[in-house]
């Protein structure tokens, strides 16, 4: 095996269009970001597909910049002063995460309001490593069970009486997830996909209670966990906020269970997240180390790993309608429309079959 930093994601120059202004933020910053001087050089990240996420270094000093992307409807997501409340109210409470530095809600800045925050040096697994870079068997399987049992960290955290009670509103968590997704799926809808309707009415049918309350991600999967380069077991970092809330923690396990991918799985969801390769644990794996690392009894997930295929699939959406609209002019999301409805599929799929898995 090629040693781990073979695979870690490089910042680059930024894609046409993305550059923000350096002198811009040049004279916003000094003064407000101890030791910082000068113009800053600026690389981006990219990997991701939703926020705009940057490097910015100058002498002796960086740190990360996260914006929205350009055409984004900051009422459904992308809000970076939200984002940043959720870390700097998490940041006592889960040592996983960068520290929260300087927001910024003057959009004539660079654009848009952006936040800075720590940058946490590691490797990000991503489906674009060269061959035989990737963690091997042994790894990947303690990856796989040192990420659950940080989920299950995460969702065991006691929130009252703290300033994480204010992230939310758990109650009528599940009804109003399950029919805000269903409404963002109509409003960002392109094409018919086969058997999506099937799947709405199965889910308006069979809402579970409430699971319990928990601070959730809402996007937990390998591609926005930091691994420490020597062992890539270890977490250092959990990326990627925007989406973090006080609700049902099964949804949230539900939703890395459709980012779970296995062997048998369509390829068009195999490059965001390498849980198929060998060593991994399988979605049933996966549960059943939730559930012991929780000291619950192993949960019913049909409905949660339903809903998580179908809300995957609308994200996914969404990004490939900005595209569709003439939003952003990244090549890359032209592709997403089979990733779409590949996720779509796979809620159907676990309909007919009754399982979440093999």
């Amino acid at each position: 095996m090629s040693t781990p930093g073979t695979y870690a994601e490089e910042a680059r120059l930024p894609r046409p269009g993305e550059m923000p202004d350096a002198q811009s933020l040049s004279a916003y910053l000094t003064g407000k970001v101890e030791g910082f001087l000068g113009v800053p050089e600026v690389r981006q990240f990219t990997g991701g597909y939703s926020n705009l996420t940057y490097l910015l270094s100058w002498e002796g000093g960086s740190c990360i910049l996260r914006r929205a992307p350009h055409g984004a409807d900051v009422r459904g997501g992308h809000d970076m002063s939200r984002e940043y409340r959720v870390l700097s109210a998490l940041k006592p409470h889960f040592a996983q995460i960068p520290t929260p530095w300087l927001l910024c809600e003057d959009a004539t800045v660079i654009g848009a309001p952006f936040f800075l925050m720590e940058r946490v040096e590691g490797v990000i697994l991503r489906g674009s490593g060269p061959s035989g870079s990737l963690p091997g068997p042994e790894r990947m399987q303690a990856l796989s069970e040192q990420a659950i049992r940080l989920l299950a960290q995460l969702h065991d955290i006691p929130t009252a009486g703290t300033e994480l009670d204010v992230l939310g509103r758990p109650e009528g968590y599940v009804r109003r997830q399950t029919e805000g997704w269903i409404e963002r799926y109509r409003r960002s809808m392109t094409d018919e996909v086969d058997g999506v309707e099937e799947t709405i009415a199965w889910m308006l049918g069979h809402m579970p209670a409430e699971g319990g309350r928990s601070v959730i991600h809402n996007d937990f999967k390998y591609d926005n966990l930091v691994l420490d380069p020597v062992d890539t077991a270890r977490i250092r970092a959990v990326l990627d906020w925007e989406m973090a809330t006080l609700g049902d923690p099964l949804l949230d396990l539900g939703t890395t269970l459709a980012y779970w991918s296995e062997p048998g799985d369509p390829a068009a969801l195999k490059p965001f997240n390498l849980t198929w390769l060998p060593g991994n644990l399988t979605r049933r794996d996966v549960v059943s180390l939730y559930a012991r690392a929780r000291g619950i009894p192993e949960p019913e997930m049909l409905f949660p790993y339903v809903f998580g295929c179908f809300k995957v699939g609308v994200i996914v959406q969404q990004i490939y309608a900005r595209y569709r609209r003439g939003l952003t002019a990244d090549e890359r999301f032209a592709s997403l429309k089979e990733v779409m409805e590949a996720a779509m599929g796979q809620a159907s799929r676990a309909l007919r079959e009754g399982r979440i898995g093999t």
